[in-house]
């Protein structure tokens, strides 16, 4: 279900299923030689279960442009993002920036607060008291396509 699009980040909230589940096949995947599997555990994989800790606290959003290409958040990637955890130094976060959306590392010192973008072609962001600035939830994890 589509929350809210900024210029920078689609917003949508998971939609749980109780009994969702693909197979899983626990016995490792070899990326040099292929080794013959002598037996396969098959159990049921939930990706809700794996990516999402609290349900009510947490948002996906599609990551549109190319500032934290170097932290491996690509355009159109998908984010996974917990609002109850707390915000601290090097972290990935979704910030509201003056009427705006953005992703970027947190940058937290005795000099104050920065957002770090993870591309060399980006500045960073200080933070001022100037600023409508509010850290609004923290990247777990990123969903991409092959």
């Amino acid at each position: 279900m589509l929350l809210h699009k900024s210029q920078n980040l689609t917003f949508f909230n998971p939609r749980i299923l109780n009994h969702s589940g693909v197979p899983f096949f626990d016995m490792g995947i070899s990326a040099g030689f292929p080794s013959p599997a002598d037996d396969f555990k098959e159990q049921r994989l939930s990706l809700d279960r794996e990516l999402i800790k609290n349900k009510e606290a947490t948002f996906f959003a599609r990551v549109n442009g190319q500032s934290m290409i170097g932290a491996g958040l690509d355009d159109n990637d998908l984010l996974v993002i917990d609002r109850s955890l707390e915000p601290s130094h090097n972290k990935i976060a979704v910030c509201f920036l003056d009427g705006e959306f953005t992703v970027k590392r947190l940058k937290v010192n005795a000099k104050g607060v920065w957002l770090q973008p993870e591309n060399p072609n980006y500045e960073p962001i200080p933070i001022t008291e100037e600023n409508n600035f509010m850290v609004w939830g923290i990247v777990t994890n990123v969903i991409k396509k092959v």
